[in-house]
């Protein structure tokens, strides 16, 4: 069962006695343990809730906590976070539970990372415990945005949602919040149009960011300076302007493999992870950029990274610095 199943079927007040969530997306994660939470004891019980860290917790002290009997209640709700930070030693007590669980409990465990040969994952998989939650790709994003505007019943018209995962990208928290934000604007029951996300969703200008991808595709350094100053002054972290600049390169290059495979525009922008409409500023940039100069480009912007990271130099002159080095 994926995560979102799960969710659904949580929030149907559905649970079973274990479940095991693994993988790095908060977003699915944190709706997971709050659907099974209200499915088991509301939006809250001190009685029959108990949580755990990963780090500082043992298999005797959970499996305790999940074998006493609920207080006047039917179940008991029992959250291990970070359940991948356990000793190797705990995880077979774990395992032996997940094989035969008691009914009075949900035992909810989250990891971001877990061993799948080991012996506590393989029974959880065999049991139907575990679910996975993973970041998205690209491509994954337009299901889960029409996924969202079903479930929250809102209209969101094509070019808005395509402008919208333009601007955000994989960020699925700030694309939930932005969805909040836009109804907040339009209004309950009214269209979220392309002028209402332009307007409200100010994160990265995607224009910008285009302009500074066509700039460095193009060696043109004035503008890929000016269009970076203009998102600094949109007050764009340089960390993610380089982010967003690695995604739009990556986009570029599967469109170069999807067009070199034989896929017509439309499909191979579509792979590489951008709406049809974007079929044809996409081949443009797929022509103007060579394989060679996007091989060198990432290791530029890799190299940009580990210095936003870990040196004391100024951002924003890291940033300048990697665009000179691209427009060169």
């Amino acid at each position: 069962m994926d995560v979102h199943e799960l969710i659904d079927r949580a929030e149907q007040g559905h649970y079973a006695p274990v479940h095991l969530i693994v993988g790095a997306e908060r977003l699915f994660i944190d709706r997971a343990v709050t659907a099974l939470r209200r499915a088991t004891v509301g939006d809250g019980d001190a009685w029959n809730e108990q949580v755990f860290q990963g780090k500082s917790a043992s298999a005797g002290r959970i499996l305790d906590a999940a074998r006493t009997l609920p207080m006047m209640a039917k179940v008991r709700f029992v959250l291990v976070r970070s359940a991948d930070d356990l000793a190797d030693k705990e995880l077979e007590p774990l395992a032996e539970y997940c094989a035969a669980p008691v009914d009075s409990a949900c035992l909810v465990m989250t990891a971001e990372k877990l061993d799948g040969r080991s012996r506590f994952a393989k029974v959880a998989k065999q049991k139907g415990f575990l679910h996975g939650a993973d970041p998205l790709k690209p491509a994954g994003m337009r299901d889960f945005l029409a996924r969202e505007t079903r479930k929250r019943k809102i209209d969101v018209k094509p070019d808005a949602g395509a402008a919208l995962i333009d601007a955000i990208g994989t960020d699925l928290s700030a694309l939930d919040d932005a969805l909040t934000r836009l109804v907040l604007y339009v209004g309950d029951g009214k269209p979220i149009t392309l002028a209402a996300v332009e307007a409200c969703v100010s994160r990265v200008r995607v224009e910008s960011i285009w302009a500074l991808v066509d700039a460095v595709g193009l060696r043109d350094q004035r503008t890929a300076l000016k269009a970076a100053s203009s998102l600094l002054s949109d007050r764009e972290p340089p960390l993610r302007i380089l982010a967003m600049v690695a995604r739009q390169l990556r986009m570029i290059g599967r469109m170069q493999d999807g067009l070199q495979n034989g896929l017509r525009p439309e499909d191979a922008a579509v792979a590489a992870g951008a709406p049809p409409f974007k079929a044809r500023e996409l081949a443009n940039a797929a022509k103007r950029v060579s394989p060679s100069d996007l091989a060198r480009a990432f290791r530029v912007l890799g190299e940009a990274d580990l210095a936003l990271k870990g040196s004391k130099r100024q951002p924003e002159i890291v940033l300048e610095t990697a665009i000179l080095q691209l427009t060169r």
